[in-house]
């Protein structure tokens, strides 16, 4: 759990750091976010799927890590 949020709080940290170099550039608020994430408006379907399929073999790694953790702390 703690890799799933130190990967949060870095996502988090850099995107609140791109809107702000964005709007002290002198976007709005609303086009800062649309520059946020205007790189994955235009990614193909297989660079989607890769994309995707990556989130979910670390979500799925982290999540069994965890379970067999628990599972062990359990069985004491």
């Amino acid at each position: 759990m703690k890799i799933i949020g130190i990967a949060l709080l870095m996502m988090g940290c850099l995107m609140a750091f791109s809107l702000s170099i964005d709007i002290f550039q002198g976007f709005d608020v609303s086009q800062a976010l649309y520059n946020a994430v205007s790189p994955f408006q235009v990614m193909e379907v297989a660079e989607l799927f890769v994309l995707f399929f990556l989130l979910f073999l670390f979500f799925a790694e982290s999540a069994y890590l965890f379970i067999k953790k628990r599972k062990r702390n359990e069985g004491r």
